[in-house]
């Protein structure tokens, strides 16, 4: 099971449950996926709903990798995610969620 007090989200890939964290090193390595100085755009367009499928990629890859998964995006898109698209969106909003709330909040 994750640990949400950790910042960690379960993704399921090819029937695998993997531990997905955007930890410091995992951030960098999204802002640089994302060609961004800032990630509270991203944060914004998860919240307002405007992201896009390279966006949950990347979050979702960056998630991965902090939690130890050693693949790369192409690995990521040749794989079968648990719950699909949608499901990949909710948990790189949750990662996106937990990596920046408050010990307490939400």
């Amino acid at each position: 099971m994750a640990n949400p007090w950790a910042g960690e989200v379960a993704v399921w890939l090819e029937g695998q449950r993997h531990v997905a964290k955007l930890t410091l090193g995992a951030l960098v390595e999204l802002e640089e996926a994302l060609g961004t100085s800032s990630l509270i755009e991203l944060v914004e367009r998860f919240e307002g709903q405007r992201f896009s499928t390279r966006d949950v990629l990347a979050v979702l890859v960056a998630g991965l990798r902090g939690g130890g998964w050693t693949g790369s995006a192409e690995d990521l898109r040749h794989v079968e995610v648990r719950g699909g698209a949608v499901e990949a969106a909710r948990a790189a909003a949750e990662l996106l969620a937990r990596a920046f709330a408050l010990p307490g909040e939400g």
